[in-house]
């Protein structure tokens, strides 16, 4: 079987490139990694591809706040706006970690936004998230087991007006279970949008891919990051 085409869109800052291509290539997909830059000459690359990831790290340094302008060269545009939302329209799979998250919120193409974390701390530890069985994400889909994985971010605060309604919607994919780093409303750490195909989360599964990435060592492979691109992959592929 191929292994269906993905995208990781990059951007000046951004360091999780990498991780994320290699958290790809490990679920079954053949990643490519692309700067916004490159995108904007050739918006038709997002059509060629089965699934997009948006990398995290800190675009432009994130000092003119979070994700804003990578989501800026996202939308800019007219092509590249209209490949984009084509994109998430076709069901394909799209995730978003940290300030790719930050970018999906900004864009539009997720709910909500994010802001300082309540402490005013940078946070850079280990969390557990689990999925919401509630969820219509297919990113989450038929996960129960808790993830561990690393969070490193200023801007991770998730808000929004009616989290009960989001979770009512099924549009909640993840809650923080083993602390509320960063005080975001309801304890969530990802959600999806309405059709479920686009994830934005703020922790790292990328880097909790493998067992010995574990702080402890020989992590359970039921709490690896990876659970969540198999789950893309597949999806991917049944999309192609």
């Amino acid at each position: 079987m191929s292994r269906p085409p993905a995208l990781v869109v990059a951007g000046p800052g951004t360091n999780r490139d990498r991780d994320l291509a290699l958290a790809l290539e490990l679920a079954g997909a053949e990643p490519t990694i692309v700067l916004t830059s490159e995108l904007a000459d050739r918006p038709e690359l997002l059509a060629q591809a089965a699934l997009v990831g948006v990398a995290g790290g800190f675009s432009y340094g994130d000092a003119l706040g979070a994700g804003r302008m990578m989501a800026l060269d996202l939308t800019a545009g007219s092509a590249l706006a209209e490949a984009l939302t084509a994109f998430v329209a076709s069901g394909k799979p799209m995730i978003g970690i940290c300030n790719g998250f930050q970018v999906l919120t900004r864009t539009k193409l997720l709910p909500g936004a994010l802001g300082h974390n309540a402490h005013g701390r940078f946070e850079c530890r280990w969390v557990q998230i689990e999925p919401d069985t509630a969820s219509n994400s297919i990113w989450t889909a038929g996960l129960t087991d808790a993830i561990h994985c690393p969070i490193a971010h200023g801007e991770g605060r998730y808000v929004h007006p009616d989290p009960a309604g989001l979770a009512a919607d099924g549009q909640v994919a993840l809650r923080y279970r083993s602390t509320n780093p960063n005080g975001s409303v309801a304890d969530i750490a990802g959600v999806t949008n309405a059709a479920g195909n686009v994830l934005g989360l703020m922790p790292h599964p990328e880097n909790h891919i493998v067992a010995r990435q574990h702080p402890l060592g020989g992590a359970d492979p039921a709490n690896l990051g990876l659970q969540l691109f198999r789950n893309g992959v597949r999806a991917a592929a049944e999309c192609s």
